[in-house]
């Protein structure tokens, strides 16, 4: 056997463990991506649990979604969706887009790489860092042009019912309840929320319509065969006199203490899961940059 022949034998092997080092080195890479993945998903739902939970049990610290009676006929016309899955949709775009555009990014670099022209201008650290920041700043526009195209038929139709400029009596809501025959309470509590809803809101039109709500509560029998919603009550009350001043209102108290509670609970479970996956991700990482260097330093000794 000749030399070069004893070559080729000695160094199958060698060839054979680094392409092992280079598996392990690949597979202990993602792992550390998914686990820095995971904890930029639980810090972003940190940030969003409390509102996640009351809008679960139909709570809100202020008024965000219009909600119709079944007494009133309206209803068939315009149907918003639910609080809690617009918010669910809207968090899920959020953590969708924030990964997409951040994994993203990594990976055109990657792509740009391979073509010369990239490659030659890519060699500087800081021109990496704005071509990864435009790459994100793409994906991310991109994907909020199709959030916003998927969603804008829905939100333009619910917007023209509450919309107003300057007085409640040019929106849609009022006009259509002064051309009904609507109980004086279904109207207070309409037009209520349509005040609440206005940007800026308008605090001085919806106490007034509240004021009359709370009267109406107690003296209108017919009060809770309305279809009245007791959290939408307890919200709009909050809202502006941040308590519970009806009996309806306050029945909606025990819900509020088991949200909280809930709100702790999760609090203290996200703060974990981000804490140790932030760890994990870290140690992963420094063990891929350790592999990453033991590989540099066998394929140089081998080009040798």
């Amino acid at each position: 056997m000749t030399t070069e022949q004893d070559y080729l034998v000695n160094i199958q092997p060698i060839e054979k463990r680094l392409l092992a080092l280079q598996q392990r080195h690949n597979k202990i890479k993602l792992l550390s991506l998914g686990g820095g993945t995971l904890f930029l998903v639980a810090l972003i739902t940190l940030f969003f649990q409390h509102e996640i939970i009351y809008s679960y049990l139909g709570l809100s610290q202020q008024l965000k979604q219009l909600h119709i009676p079944f007494s009133v006929d309206l209803v068939t016309q315009h149907s918003p969706s639910d609080y809690f899955v617009n918010l669910l949709s809207w968090l899920g775009w959020l953590i969708l887009k924030f990964i997409v555009a951040f994994v993203g990014a990594f990976f055109v670099i990657s792509l740009l790489k391979r073509i010369r022209f990239f490659y030659l201008r890519l060699q500087k650290f800081s021109l990496k860092i704005v071509a990864w920041l435009i790459a994100f700043i793409v994906l991310w526009s991109g994907l909020s042009y199709v959030q916003y195209d998927l969603s804008n038929d829905d939100q333009a139709a619910y917007s023209t019912l509450t919309h107003y400029d300057q007085n409640i009596q040019q929106s849609e809501i009022f006009q259509y309840l002064q051309q009904s025959n609507t109980q004086p309470a279904v109207q207070d509590y309409l037009l209520a929320q349509t005040a609440l809803l206005h940007k800026p809101v308008d605090k001085d039109v919806a106490t007034a319509y509240v004021s009359k709500l709370i009267q109406a509560e107690r003296t209108d029998p017919y009060f809770l065969e309305y279809g009245f919603k007791p959290e939408q009550i307890w919200i709009m009350q909050h809202q502006l006199y941040a308590k519970s001043i009806t009996p309806i209102a306050q029945a909606v108290e025990p819900l509020v203490v088991k949200a909280n509670r809930w709100v702790q609970v999760s609090q203290f479970i996200l703060i974990g899961v981000a804490g140790l996956s932030l760890i994990v991700s870290l140690i992963l990482y420094l063990i891929a940059l350790r592999l990453k260097g033991r590989l540099i330093r066998v394929t140089q000794h081998l080009d040798l």
